[in-house]
């Protein structure tokens, strides 16, 4: 059983946040497009960022700003212009926005962080920016999670966002977290844009690197369609309002509120594989055998960004060759002769053997999980097509998270600016 529950709340559920969403008029369709999250005390901030060489403003400006500082007051999210490779004037954009901000809420400039998604070249609407400001912080809620999730997206169908509760030294702690990500999602980093608020008391290193190892195993091990994005971004606070004991260093605490911070990280993660451009399920790959987690997350990362893969699966196709052919391509040494594959619970594969199997059955499963896959009008991470992958006999595991390949997908994104 794990050590928490789930409850409401999304990024306000923690104690001491507050959020907001608005239209401001910088998306063209006219929906929500500016989101702000507010501590009402300092926070810790670590992050983890896009490492593509061509860059996000915000990007650029929130490494810098947390190398200097690891303290944080507000986050800034805009949707509509991705102020990526918008030159010196992206930057200067960057920095009138966080000092918008900082008057409005009279805080110091240094403490607001920013994001930005949207159109790769186009510079924020500066004019709507400035007039949606006094708006938005009167906007701020304790219950404004929703509106401020709905607010980051882009080619999103649904938010994205959950809360969960944990006990460290007899009171409740809280974590959560909201997401965004549909499409440009292969991250070597993080993801798409992800925010997190916990009411702990964690070290700024500490909580760094707990973001850090997080991401490794949630964001990281997604995957839509093999593009990072300029704009990839995690963010995470701490502001220590649950009145707990600090954490400073490794221990039971510490573990625990890890594992929680992981556990949001990973189905943000889930929700946005759902949620890929064109998807009809979500794919989870799970290998085993290998000689160390890393190797094990990278050939499930390989097996589930395969488009041969993503192919098979969206045509309900059990072509396990695919499966077998992107886990030999994923630069991770093992015997072929010890490799097993499953889909489901049909074996494929065994001892490098080929396997007799029912394949209409098979099919029908991928079938099924589709269907179930959506709940009425809502996606489900419930009942993702499970790929189980056996590499030999070591003691490394690890999973990755995907979707399937469809027609959708091209159409999506051959009109994305027209």
């Amino acid at each position: 059983m794990a050590d928490w529950q789930q409850i409401a709340g999304g990024i306000t559920a923690p104690k001491g946040y507050k959020a907001a969403g608005i239209t401001a008029g910088l998306k063209p369709s006219g929906l929500p497009d500016l989101a702000l999250i507010v501590s009402e005390v300092d926070a810790i901030a670590a992050g983890v960022f896009t490492t593509s060489q061509v860059r996000a403003a915000p990007v650029d400006y929130c490494r810098e700003r947390l190398q200097t500082k690891s303290n944080c007051r507000a986050i800034l999210c805009n949707a509509g212009q991705a102020n990526a490779a918008t030159g010196a004037q992206g930057m200067i954009d960057a920095l009138e926005s966080a000092q918008l901000i900082s008057q409005a809420l009279n805080l110091a400039s240094d403490t607001i962080l920013l994001a930005s998604t949207g159109v790769i070249g186009q510079r924020i609407k500066m004019d709507a920016l400035r007039s949606a400001v006094p708006t938005l912080v009167t906007s701020l809620s304790e219950t404004g999670n929703d509106a401020a999730a709905k607010a980051i997206t882009t080619t999103d169908l649904v938010p994205k966002s959950i809360a969960l509760e944990t006990t460290i030294g007899d009171r409740p702690v809280r974590i959560g977290g909201i997401a965004k990500g549909s499409g440009m999602i292969h991250p070597n980093m993080a993801t798409m844009l992800a925010f997190v608020t916990c009411d702990a008391a964690v070290s700024p290193p500490l909580w760094q690197q707990m973001l850090s190892r997080a991401a490794d195993r949630s964001f990281n091990q997604i995957t839509v369609d093999g593009d990072t994005s300029t704009n990839d971004c995690l963010i995470a606070l701490a502001n220590g309002q649950s009145r707990t004991p600090a954490i400073t260093e490794a221990g039971a605490e510490a573990e625990k509120l890890e594992a929680m911070l992981t556990e949001v990280c990973m189905y943000l993660a889930k929700a946005i594989a759902r949620d890929g451009e064109g998807a009809t399920c979500l794919i989870e790959v799970q290998v085993s055998g290998a000689a160390d987690d890393a190797s094990a997350r990278r050939v499930a990362r390989t097996i589930a960004g395969s488009s041969l893969v993503k192919s098979a699966i969206f045509g309900r196709d059990p072509n396990w060759g695919r499966i077998a052919g992107a886990a030999g391509r994923a630069d991770v040494t093992f015997d072929q002769a010890g490799l097993q594959i499953k889909l489901g619970e049909f074996l494929m594969m065994q001892n490098g053997q080929p396997q007799p199997f029912d394949r209409a059955a098979a099919s029908g499963y991928l079938k099924q999980q589709a269907a179930r896959s959506t709940e009425g009008d809502r996606q489900s991470l419930d009942h993702p097509v499970i790929i189980s992958v056996s590499i030999g006999n070591g003691s490394g595991s690890g999973k990755a998270w995907g979707c399937d390949l469809s027609y959708d997908y091209v159409k999506i994104n051959a009109e994305y600016t027209t």
